[in-house]
């Protein structure tokens, strides 16, 4: 059994990625041209929104798979490392202490909304838990993280999954819209975006669309939040070691749910505040960042199986939403009690 199973786990290489890699960055390049004309909506927006016209009208076939999972994961996280390069240490400190009490605000509402609204939606203990950490964190990259420790099985995590990616959605759509309707300041609404959109990718194209500033304070605000995965995580292997004794825990690994590109975001952030980034290349290093961020967005989309979402059934959606409009509101609510709006 063992022996039948290790092609299917094997890493694929650069030329099974070629065919996926070519054809996001041939969508994201049409993407990134739009953006320009419509900056209003921007290359991010346009890179989602054309994926996923591509993935439900041609569906391209398993051979472009490997590339576009590659790009949607590996290249989202060098995009983010690139942005690391703008940024000043003291900058992104600065971010993460003043978003942090917003943070905890909209993770401790996202766990009890998960909790409360699960209970009278009937859903169970284990798919209650996977949105919650979802939309509380980093959406899919945190309902992977815990899904080890918890152990649910494929349907809860497709749900899950599904359940997490179509508000990613929307939020990447509304967001931007709602924040110049309500009049947000750049920084308002970085912190707004950062604690409330739940998947970094979705973070990052809803900030840019709205300003390079918002853009900027959201990264660092949402990079932030998503270590919180590494306690969260401990408190579940915990919690679960705890309730199911043998069981629990026995795969957990500390180092498998860090997410190291933020440590060498920090690390790009550390050499750009050492002076060691020429300013003249400082411009280029941005445009960079930003075309690799609209090629991860539009492997995204091109990943978005759009009958299947639809099919995960009405209870996982509303709870979704039920906690989404809660961290939502909430971080508003806690922007505006201390002045940050």
């Amino acid at each position: 059994m063992n022996a039948t199973a290790v092609p299917t786990l094997a890493t694929p290489n650069l030329l099974q990625r070629l065919p996926g890699l070519l054809l996001a960055v041939t969508v994201a390049l049409v993407a990134l041209g739009l953006g320009r004309v419509v900056p209003l909506i921007g290359g991010p927006v346009f890179g989602i929104v054309l994926g996923i016209l591509v993935r439900n009208t041609v569906s391209p076939g398993g051979t472009y798979t490997p590339g576009i999972q590659f790009a949607g994961k590996q290249v989202l996280q060098w995009s983010i490392i690139a942005l690391g390069f703008g940024l000043s240490l003291n900058q992104v400190a600065k971010t993460g202490l003043e978003s942090l009490s917003v943070t905890l605000v909209t993770m401790t509402v996202a766990f009890l909304a998960a909790w409360a609204l699960g209970r009278a939606l009937g859903v169970h203990d284990k798919l209650k838990i996977l949105i919650g950490v979802g939309t509380a964190i980093c959406g899919g990259s945190a309902i992977a993280a815990v899904t080890p420790i918890i152990k649910p099985d494929e349907h809860d995590t497709a749900f899950a999954i599904s359940t997490i990616f179509l508000f990613n959605l929307v939020a990447v759509l509304l967001f931007p819209l709602l924040g110049h309707m309500l009049h947000l300041s750049d920084l308002g609404f970085g912190l707004w975006a950062g604690t409330a959109i739940n998947d970094t990718s979705s973070v990052v194209a809803a900030g840019y669309s709205f300003s390079k500033q918002a853009g900027d304070y959201a990264t660092i605000v949402k990079l932030t939040r998503a270590t919180l995965i590494i306690p969260i995580c401990l408190v579940l292997a915990l919690a679960t070691a705890w309730k199911q004794k043998k069981q629990g825990a026995t795969d957990f690994s500390l180092r498998r749910i860090f997410p190291w590109f933020i440590l060498w975001f920090l690390v790009a952030s550390a050499v750009r505040t050492a002076g060691l980034v020429p300013v003249a290349i400082q411009p280029a290093l941005h445009m960079a960042a930003e075309f690799l961020i609209i090629v991860a967005l539009t492997a995204i989309g091109l990943s978005a199986n759009l009958r299947k979402m639809a099919s995960t059934g009405a209870r996982p959606i509303l709870l979704g939403l039920g906690v989404w409009a809660a961290v939502s509101v909430s971080s508003l609510l806690v922007q505006l009690v201390i002045g940050q709006l």
